[in-house]
């Protein structure tokens, strides 16, 4: 008789799970639930069977009422997966401005991780209640708690540490969820945030994992901190005849032409005359870190193929010139000159000859 209504009672509990999870998919689109919610279902119908026909297997009853914890357990960390993925789900990233987006994706990611250790916690905490020895234990452990408190935070500063640092990085916003930052001279986004680690997705598809606590503790570039839209600049080294404003003009037109170009700044400037070069620096902008470096080699790639087409003579070059006419002041006995001191022109021999002296 008791395993026809254990029976019964677990059919009733599984057809209630399949039901509430129709109805659960049709609003949230999400199964999550599904699996932890049978497993929870059925034990708990059979722990209330097994307590209405009473019988001495007390290890049984034991064994069930530790399952019926994990299940409950891990039915909990379901509802609050579901229930964040739910949220997440209302709350873009793939849109233009998504500063505000990701601040809540990375917030939310890091409570919902929070959540779960907590859970695993007090489910184990849990289990280890129902066995009477660790009620007996406990008084002994609350007596020392002071002293094992000290022990254990010494000994976990480390972790205890991070997990601080990861709260403060989900809610002073220094680090988002696909932030585009600069860390020990690498460029790459922010893939995943934990309450311990942070994991940079590499330009060149490499993964740099960081515990949370360098974030607060070194001086890193953020590039998307208040949006993304960035500058970048090209510099070219040419010579003294290169035609400034037609580069401009050149570079102006290249741009209006290109769609990786956000039409804010266009500016190419002479930021060097000096030797035998002049530096010119092009001043381009761009909606993301992508964009802006596609377009500054576009633009370094432009200008350059631009000189070798029409302005060969501004390429960069050396120019000597030779001096006649002159006769160098030959050292003798212990005097020791150098032309290259005030240079090789008449003014140059003569100051030269008056430094060095009457000859003997």
């Amino acid at each position: 008789m008791l395993f026809v209504v254990m029976g019964c009672s677990v059919a009733f509990a599984l057809l209630a799970v399949e039901v509430i999870h129709r109805l659960v998919r049709r609003f949230t689109l999400s199964g999550r639930m599904y699996r932890p919610g049978q497993v929870f279902g059925a034990l708990l119908a059979a722990q209330i069977s097994l307590s209405a026909y009473p019988i001495d297997a007390p290890v049984t009853l034991h064994v069930l009422g530790i399952v019926l914890i994990l299940a409950g357990a891990w039915l909990l960390a379901a509802l609050t997966s579901t229930l964040v993925d739910v949220s997440l789900s209302r709350i873009r990233t793939d849109v233009t401005d998504n500063r505000h987006a990701r601040r809540v994706h990375t917030q939310v990611t890091l409570v919902r991780r929070l959540v779960l250790v907590v859970i695993g916690v007090l489910a184990v905490g849990a289990i280890l209640m129902t066995f009477p020895g660790a009620r007996a234990v406990g008084s002994t452990v609350l007596a020392s708690a002071a002293v094992i408190g000290a022990v254990a935070a010494f000994s976990a500063q480390s972790l205890l540490g991070n997990l601080i640092s990861g709260l403060q990085i989900a809610f002073s916003d220094a680090v988002r969820l696909d932030d585009v930052v600069v860390v020990e001279g690498e460029w790459g986004r922010v893939e995943d945030v934990t309450l311990t680690y942070v994991v940079l997705h590499l330009w060149d598809d490499r993964r740099m994992v960081l515990p949370t606590s360098y974030f607060l503790k070194t001086p890193f570039e953020n590039w998307t901190r208040t949006q993304s839209a960035l500058l970048g600049t090209v510099e070219l080294d040419l010579d003294w005849t290169v035609p400034v404003e037609a580069m401009r003009q050149e570079m102006r037109s290249m741009l209006e032409g290109s769609d990786l170009w956000d039409g804010r700044v266009s500016v190419l400037q002479v930021t060097q005359a000096t030797q035998g070069f002049v530096r010119l620096r092009a001043l381009v902008s761009a909606a993301d870190a992508g964009k802006l470096w596609d377009l500054r080699c576009l633009t370094r790639e432009h200008l350059v193929d631009w000189v070798q087409r029409y302005h060969g003579g501004a390429l960069p070059q050396v120019r000597t010139k030779a001096v006649t006419g002159v006769k160098k002041a030959q050292p003798t006995g212990d005097q020791h000159t150098d032309a290259r001191v005030f240079g090789e022109s008449l003014d140059g021999a003569l100051r030269e000859q008056a430094f060095a002296g009457p000859k003997g």
